[in-house]
């Protein structure tokens, strides 16, 4: 199976627009080697801004930077992308609605090694909780290249989380994906599974082991969480009655509380959440972690099973 890592897909198609669109211009904090903005740089050196470790300040520039026409990508990992300059977020880029566009890498527990201080499990929450903010989580590569293309001409703040390693590629180079449109990647009657990032991948897994067990698994790609698309949510609650949600996140303020507060006000539905609880990332190695965390596919069968129980 074909494998991309997103992040290298993102300086690929960063430095690619770049040919193409002078008011681009990146900004990274000090780690461009890792989240390939590094690409860009070295093609554009006089559009291209290495803050330091310094992410407030690489925030502040790139509002700045939006404000005077410019279309700033600003880049490293996610960690550090929304905790640290969060207030700067909130001022200077979700409060005033200027065109910044902050893609993280390095998201989520398989990160790997670098343990708890560095795997953003709070990110999505954080982003989603800001007025005027976009929020994506691309699921493949394919996809990656898709959301960069549309953000250049997206007006407003956004946030992309992209992950650290190479994942299996879901799509085919023919996507057209739109910024809060939902993608049905299998339809199926008896439940569904509404993931973004790897966890797509996982629960398409998930729904084909299931097949096999006489259960017909709906799979929805919601890779944009903000704004969510209510009508797929909807119409997945209509027509098959149960729903696991699925993300390499907290299960608090991300996909999962997204799709809850839907079901909540507009059609109550026997519904689980599948993600990290209320804990943080520890070191080890990716698929060792996904396993410590329950994210797998044999985990997300097990919570269709639960939620088939209470239909």
């Amino acid at each position: 199976m074909k494998t991309l890592a997103p992040r290298k897909v993102y300086g690929e198609v960063l430095r690619e627009l770049g040919r193409g669109n002078p008011r681009i211009v990146a900004l990274d904090a000090d780690l461009s080697g890792s989240t390939k903005t590094g690409l860009f740089g070295r093609e554009f050196p006089d559009r291209f801004f290495n803050m330091g470790i310094a992410e407030q300040n690489l925030i502040g520039t790139a509002a700045g930077l939006a404000a005077v026409g410019k279309i700033p990508f600003a880049s490293t990992f996610a960690i550090f992308a929304t905790g640290r300059p969060w207030e700067q977020i909130r001022q200077s880029v979700a409060y005033s609605s200027v065109n910044v566009k902050i893609v993280a890498t390095h998201g989520g527990v398989t990160v790997g090694a670098d343990g708890g201080s560095h795997q953003a499990v709070e990110d999505l929450a954080l982003m989603r909780t800001l007025p005027n903010m976009t929020v994506i989580a691309p699921a493949d590569g394919v996809e990656t290249r898709r959301v960069i293309e549309a953000l250049v001409s997206y007006q407003g703040p956004a946030y992309v989380r992209l992950t650290r390693n190479a994942w299996p590629v879901i799509y085919d180079e023919d996507y057209d994906f739109v910024i809060g449109q939902a993608s049905t990647l299998r339809d199926g009657r008896d439940l569904t599974f509404i993931a973004c990032g790897l966890m797509v991948h996982h629960a398409l897994e998930a729904a084909e082991e299931l097949r096999g067990r006489g259960v017909s698994a709906r799979v929805i790609n919601m890779s944009t969480i903000k704004p969510l698309d209510q009508t797929a949510v909807l119409e997945a609650a209509e027509e098959t009655g149960a729903i696991v949600t699925a993300e390499e996140h907290l299960i608090t303020g991300g996909l999962g509380s997204a799709v809850a507060e839907v079901l909540a006000e507009q059609r109550p539905t026997p519904m689980w959440r599948l993600g990290v609880r209320d804990k943080f990332g520890i070191s080890g190695e990716p698929n060792d972690l996904l396993e410590h965390f329950g994210l797998l596919p044999r985990h997300l069968v097990a919570a269709a099973h639960e939620v088939l129980a209470r239909k």
